[in-house]
């Protein structure tokens, strides 16, 4: 029998392989697609303007795909309560559809909230799994193959036709509307299901050749890498699109010594972990606000004055500056600058992840609450499961931007220091002219702080108390019978397996 449903969408703005979709075209009835932009959850911390004009570009293009089948996207600017039950009361829907969603505090709590009103209204309220996420998941063993039977799964079935309903599609409203602060980002990747397409398109045909030997280089990894990232997290691309695509590739170039199979295990091993990291904060929540080992709260603090420095890429730290520059002109870095980033703010810097992860969530477009918060807490060491990382931010430099190219389009201020000098730029004989006036002064010495960084650190993980969470954690989020997570999570540039602390998936 026939049944008129709502598909509320999230973090899946396609149309292709939508599980939500497919259903709710099976149930034969009318259709209602519905996006919510909540002005609560955009006024959260770690929200931007950035992320809402890419979300408001891929919202766009969802509408023209849906009302060339039959049924505009609807919009609505508001609570999702109210809005749910304002639009089920006027269509008599009683059946809600939508994709799980791993998502920040306020989302987990609002989606409690939603539970809770559907049962109270007699609404059937139906979430299906994203593929590599398992939802109250009782354990690891196990998880590396179910997500990867998932993966391999043939995609959700493009809806060709649906009915709508007669409504007002509404208007998709602009990032002051919803109160963001203004946020230009003028480097920024559009939104879309045509942007993501050819995103992949040039990544698979082209641009991937070198990801496996480029991804870590700031400057060749802009283009090298596969940057879907922020298609994934909004949902305008799925993650088993990206990894069929790979797999196709890779066996595309079997036989051949071109770079290419190589890059796209790479590619396939980053995909699997971003879903490594995305389980963690389904299991564990708390991860966004607190110390996954107890032993580190109240470690370290919040330095305005350094996180200012910070946050605005005026450290003095050369290197690090540059970075910070580019993401917030570009909303996006790659993996071992990010972690770069959150490293030399949680070590040198003394600060609390929990005062810098809003701010670096806000800058990328790709934010993705389930990669983010964890990988904060891995690169700040405060796992109790994880390697200590402390990145030299001169080394990185020097090791990933040899040429200087990079550190000078970003901090031209530095045009004057010789390349021998230029990520220590204190030690150049012209500093004094420079530092405090065109750039400013370091505002730490790199060595001793990282000394201090890692005696207080070392003095925290002293003692069986210690080890004894750790070992609870580690029981906890990692599976005894493949490995952690699964065969993909090797060194991906020398093929030895290696602890999972060893990978980085803040962004592919």
């Amino acid at each position: 029998m026939s049944s008129d449903v709502l598909v509320w969408f999230k973090r899946d703005l396609r149309l292709q392989d939508n599980p939500v979709l497919a259903l709710a075209a099976a149930r034969g009835g009318r259709v209602l697609p519905l996006f919510i932009a909540e002005p609560e959850g955009w006024a959260q911390p770690d929200a931007s303007a950035r992320q809402w004009r890419f979300v408001a570009e891929s919202l766009a293009t969802l509408r023209e795909d849906l009302a060339r089948i039959g049924a505009p996207l609807i919009v609505r600017t508001g609570p999702a309560r109210d809005v749910l039950a304002d639009l089920c009361a006027a269509t008599g829907i009683r059946e809600v559809l939508s994709l799980e969603e791993t998502g920040n505090g306020w989302s987990y709590a609002r989606d409690r909230a939603i539970g809770a009103w559907a049962r109270a209204n007699g609404i059937t309220w139906t979430e299906l799994p994203q593929p590599g996420v398992v939802r109250r998941l009782k354990g690891r063993d196990g998880w590396a193959a179910r997500r990867e039977r998932a993966i391999r799964a043939d995609a959700a079935e493009t809806p060709t036709a649906l009915q709508g309903f007669p409504l007002d599609p509404g208007p998709i409203p602009e990032a002051r509307t919803l109160g963001l602060p203004f946020d230009p980002c003028p480097g920024r990747q559009r939104g879309g299901r045509a942007e993501a397409e050819a995103t992949l398109a040039s990544f698979i045909d082209t641009r991937g050749q070198s990801y496996r030997s480029a991804m870590s280089s700031p400057l060749e990894g802009a283009t090298a890498c596969s940057r879907l990232s922020p298609h994934l997290a909004w949902g305008t691309l799925s993650p088993r699109e990206a990894a069929q695509a790979a797999k196709a590739r890779k066996q595309q170039a079997r036989g051949t010594r071109d770079g290419w199979s190589g890059s796209m295990t790479s590619f396939e091993a980053r995909l699997a972990w971003r879903d490594h990291f995305m389980q963690k904060l389904e299991d564990e929540p708390t991860l966004e606000h607190r110390c996954l080992h107890s032993a580190y709260e109240g470690l370290r603090s919040d330095d305005t004055a350094r996180r200012m420095a910070w946050e605005k890429g005026e450290t003095g730290l050369p290197f690090v500056d540059a970075c910070m520059r580019s993401l917030i002109h570009t909303g996006w870095l790659n993996f071992r600058m990010r972690a770069m980033l959150v490293a030399v703010a949680s070590y040198h810097l003394w600060l609390d992840w929990r005062a810098t992860g809003p701010h670096l969530a806000r800058m990328f477009t790709d934010y993705e609450p389930g990669i983010h918060w964890p990988q904060m807490q891995m690169q700040s060491g405060t796992t109790g499961m994880n390697t200590i990382r402390i990145y030299n931010p001169v080394k990185q430099g020097h090791d990933q931007d040899p040429t200087g190219a990079f550190t000078r389009a970003w901090c031209p201020e530095l045009r004057e220091v010789p390349d021998a000098c230029l990520q220590t730029p204190w030690t150049w004989d012209g500093a004094g002219k420079l530092l405090g006036r065109a750039y400013p002064a370091p505002v730490i010495d790199v060595a001793e702080a990282a000394r201090a960084a890692r005696d207080r650190v070392w003095a925290v993980r002293r003692g069986d108390a210690f080890r004894a969470e750790a070992e609870r954690i580690v029981t906890k989020h990692a599976s005894r019978k493949d490995g952690g997570a699964g065969r993909h999570f090797v060194n991906d540039r020398a093929r030895k397996p290696r602890k999972p602390d060893a990978q980085l998936s803040l962004d592919l």
